[in-house]
C-alpha cells in the first residue's frame, strides 16, 4: 500500500513509518520543517514538505495515496489555538476529498465528544465532525489518551522544585496511552478491510494522577514526590511566563479543568474504559527514569 503519514517525526509518526515500512508498505512523511527530510530518507519514507494548511499542497502530496494517517499538531506558539487546528482540519478535508483518498485514520483525542469546556480538545471535536461527514471514506478517528511522554515535560519541574501536578486534584482517574500503542492501532486501520466510520478510543492504562506520581517518584528515588494541585490561574501564569501566548494558556487552563471534572473522559468511561493498549504504566515508568537520569 501507498500510505501518507502526517505528524512529522513525531512521537506516533515515526514509528507508525517505521512499523509500516517493515511490513512492506511505501510510506510518505508529511514535514513542514526541510531539516527533517534526511532523516526521513534514512529510515525509508520519502519526505514532502510542506503546510498543513495549504490544501494544494495537501491535495498533491495525498493523491495516489491508499490511506492517509492525519493528525492535527498542536503549535504552542499559535495566538489562536482553535482556530489554528480547526484550519489544519478543514484543510485536510478538503485535500482528502479532491485526491479521492479511500481511507483515513484520524488522531483524535480523549474529550473530543464535547463541543465545549475542554481547551484545544474542542476544535478536535469540530474536526472530527468534518471527518465523519465524508463521503466514500472509510474513516477511523483514534481517540487517544493522555500521552505517557507528557510526564517528560514536568522533568525540569521535579529537578528544580521536587513537585509534580496539574489543575486538577491527585484523585483525578487519568486513561493514559503509550504513543507505540497509538502507532499500532493506526497501522492496523490504514491497512486492514474494515469500511464505513468508527470512533475508536486507544488506551493502555488508567490510573488515578497521584498513583502516577507516586510511581514516577519511585522510578527516580524520589519516593516522596507527591501530586501537588495548582490552580487555574497559577497553571494560566506558568504558561504566559514561558513566552506563550493567552490562547495557548486559556486552553490548557481549561483543559486542565475538563480534566478534573470528568468532563474530558466522561464518554470513555460511558463506553466501558476499553483498555486495548498493550504497554502498561508500570513499564514505562523505566522509560520515564532512563530519560530523567540522563537530562
Amino acid at each position: 500500500m501507498d500510505i501518507t503519514l502526517t505528524g512529522s517525526l513525531g512521537n506516533i509518526s515515526r514509528l507508525l513509518a517505521e512499523q509500516l515500512i517493515r511490513e512492506g508498505h511505501r510510506v510518505t512523511i508529511i514535514s513542514s520543517d526541510p531539516r527533517k527530510a534526511e532523516t526521513i530518507v534514512q529510515i525509508g519514507a520519502e519526505p514532502e514538505i510542506g503546510n498543513l494548511s495549504d490544501t494544494g499542497f495537501l491535495t498533491h502530496t495525498f493523491k495516489g495515496a491508499d490511506a492517509v494517517f492525519a493528525m492535527v499538531p498542536t503549535d504552542m506558539t499559535s495566538r489562536d489555538i482553535n482556530s489554528d487546528i480547526l484550519k489544519i482540519g478543514q484543510a485536510y478535508n478538503a485535500a482528502i476529498g479532491a485526491a479521492k483518498v479511500k481511507r483515513v485514520v484520524l488522531l483524535s483525542s480523549i474529550g473530543a465528544d464535547q463541543p465545549s469546556g475542554t481547551g484545544p480538545v474542542k476544535a478536535l471535536h469540530q474536526v472530527e465532525h468534518l471527518f465523519l461527514g465524508m463521503e466514500d471514506v472509510t474513516v477511523t478517528i483514534l481517540r487517544a489518551g493522555f500521552f505517557y511522554y507528557n510526564y517528560f515535560r514536568d522533568i525540569p519541574t521535579i529537578r528544580q522544585m521536587g513537585i509534580i501536578g496539574g489543575n486538577y486534584p491527585g484523585d483525578t482517574i487519568l486513561p493514559l496511552v503509550h504513543p507505540k500503542d497509538i502507532a499500532d492501532s493506526a497501522a492496523e486501520s490504514l491497512t486492514g478491510t474494515d469500511n464505513g466510520q468508527q470512533v475508536k478510543y486507544i488506551v493502555s492504562d488508567i490510573y488515578q494522577a497521584g498513583e502516577a506520581a507516586s510511581l514516577l517518584g519511585a522510578s527516580i528515588g524520589k519516593d516522596d514526590l507527591q501530586w501537588t494541585a495548582f490552580t487555574d490561574q497559577q497553571v494560566r501564569e506558568a504558561i504566559t511566563s514561558a513566552g506563550l501566548s493567552d490562547s495557548v494558556a486559556d486552553g490548557y487552563a481549561e483543559m486542565g479543568s475538563a480534566i478534573g471534572s470528568g468532563l474530558m473522559s466522561r464518554d470513555f468511561f460511558a463506553s466501558g474504559a476499553p483498555v486495548d493498549g498493550e504497554r502498561k504504566f508500570t513499564a514505562y515508568v523505566t522509560e520515564f527514569s532512563t530519560t530523567y537520569n540522563a537530562s
